[in-house]
């Protein structure tokens, strides 16, 4: 998990130009969800109000708040896509992360490859994809704008799955095994920190492909 932790931030700095600050906020997330967790607080699954929120909610805020500011969405327009679409070979080694977990039966089978989340075949073509597009440009934007759309709502898919197997108010899911491997350190860098970045990855990609599609069709 470090490992892959590492991959992500590493992919995300250099996309966004080797900023420090940026490198810092992400570090400065981190080390806040990663102490956490490695106290225990997000292991208190009967705790009211329930902290699951805590967990996500944080990291999606700050993303919100990038893309409410002309100044912020002009340095994410500015985000080089290529890097962003290598960071996507992350979810290869995550996929058997969850996989090592339900083995030792702390999440359901539904989070992993043999269940109900494909999300490996992201992290399956993502190298190829940013090869053919961006090395050596020879695919379509309109096919790397669907397969962002594609692994955009696998990803989707097992947020979702995974919230609803979490332990607390919010589970419909696996009540039998519930989804408590991400609760515990280090393994809770994947909700707070790789998912984001994984999601904000698409987004900014998504939005430059839309942008670059519509000056060639106004042109």
């Amino acid at each position: 998990m470090v490992l892959s932790l590492f991959l992500c931030v590493f992919c995300f700095y250099k996309a966004s130009g080797n900023a420090t600050r940026v490198l810092s906020v992400i570090l400065a997330f981190a080390a806040v969800q990663g102490l956490a967790a490695f106290l225990g607080f997000y292991s208190q699954f009967d705790a009211v109000p329930p902290r699951l929120p805590l967990l996500v909610l944080p990291s999606f805020a700050l993303i919100a708040l990038l893309f409410a500011f002309p100044m912020s969405r002009a340095f994410l327009d500015a985000i080089d896509p290529s890097w962003l679409t290598f960071l996507h070979i992350v979810r290869f080694p995550i996929e058997l992360v969850l996989y090592w977990l339900f083995l030792f039966d702390l999440v359901p089978e539904l989070m992993t490859f043999e269940g109900r989340n494909y999300d490996i075949l992201s992290g399956i073509t993502a190298p190829f994809i940013a090869y053919w597009a961006y090395i050596k440009k020879s695919m379509n934007p309109k096919w790397l704008l669907v397969w962002n759309f594609i692994c955009l709502a696998l990803l989707l898919n097992i947020v979702i799955q995974a919230i609803l197997s979490a332990p607390g108010p919010f589970q419909q899911l696996s009540f039998e095994l519930p989804n408590t491997g991400v609760f515990y350190f280090p393994y809770v860098w994947l909700p707070s920190i790789i998912v984001p970045l994984v999601f904000l990855s698409h987004v900014i990609c998504i939005r430059q492909l839309i942008r670059t599609l519509s000056l060639k069709h106004g042109a």
